[in-house]
């Protein structure tokens, strides 16, 4: 499946929230919408599951507009929008039946999705019992049980500790594997960068940034470099005068900058004949610079 936005155009009253967003998404990998509070990220979700309409542009999904009625939607709000008095199992099969589900089947899938989290053994208890991990795992139920076509992810891993975070990282990548599209809005970059080939970073209501993210950090200039060393003072004082030194902190680590790029073949070669060097390698932006430069 390919997701085209296509200058969508949306305004509340007189305030202009979206101003010509085109954006693609495709099925078998993840992609990231990202931006400020406010640049009008969940404005275009709820476009997207059609909660409200565009004022203008289109939506595409395989060049054709969305046919709601085949095309199924999972979705993990930012907050939570379960039951907190209702029986887990109960409200899981309700919503289940929601998006079409027959209840038997319904059943089984949360059955199989709550062995899958570890959480059978909440199966019959109240979702307010439930520490705030073990409810964000729950709502995660409601947006797979009905096997969606596109799932959508708004901050998933808020309130996760290391190992249950784990635990939905290899979910999220099956579910990627199975094909479906899935959309990550998050301000955690660093899951952003495991898990998502492609970005769109929205300002303003406007798309200031979008594309594959190791072409997009491929483009920044290539003169820096990073070096860990036991011997990072020797090696400093080694350096060429025009060749920048920046210590990362903990005596082992520091950044290069070189007046050109074309010189990083040179210096890296020289660096590992002459030290000790544990690691080398050309230091590109993070997605958290990245996101800073464009989304400031």
């Amino acid at each position: 499946m390919k997701l085209e936005f296509c200058e969508i155009k949306k305004s509340f009253g007189e305030k202009l929230v979206l101003d010509g967003v085109s954006f693609s998404a495709e099925s078998g990998s993840a992609f990231g919408l990202l931006g400020r509070n406010g640049a009008g990220k969940t404005t275009s979700i709820r476009i997207l599951m059609n909660v409200f309409p565009a004022d203008g542009g289109q939506i595409l999904l395989d060049g054709a507009p969305i046919d709601y009625k085949k095309v199924g939607f999972g979705y993990l709000p930012e907050e939570r929008g379960l039951y907190p008095k209702k029986k887990i199992f109960d409200q899981l099969v309700y919503f289940a039946e929601l998006h079409g589900m027959k209840k038997q089947d319904a059943a089984s899938s949360v059955d199989k999705w709550l062995v899958r989290l570890g959480m059978s053994e909440y199966r019959d208890k109240r979702l307010d019992t439930l520490s705030k991990g073990n409810q964000q795992k729950i709502q995660l139920v409601t947006a797979l049980a009905h096997d969606p076509d596109i799932v959508i992810l708004d901050e998933p891993f808020s309130g996760l500790d290391p190992v249950n975070a784990r635990l939905l990282k290899d979910v999220v990548r099956e579910v990627i594997c199975n094909g479906r599209l899935v959309i990550f809005s998050s301000h955690q970059m660093n899951y952003i960068e495991e898990f998502c080939d492609a970005i769109a970073i929205l300002h303003g209501g406007n798309v200031v940034l979008s594309g594959d993210l190791g072409e997009i950090k491929h483009s920044y200039p290539r003169n820096r470099l990073t070096v860990r060393s036991r011997e990072l003072e020797k090696l400093r004082a080694a350096l060429p005068s025009d060749v920048t030194f920046e210590s990362d902190g903990d005596g082992v680590s520091a950044t290069l900058t070189l007046p050109s790029p074309d010189r990083k073949a040179e210096l890296m070669s020289a660096l590992t004949r002459s030290f000790d060097i544990d690691e080398i390698a050309v230091k590109e932006p993070s997605l958290n610079d990245i996101f800073v430069e464009y989304a400031s």
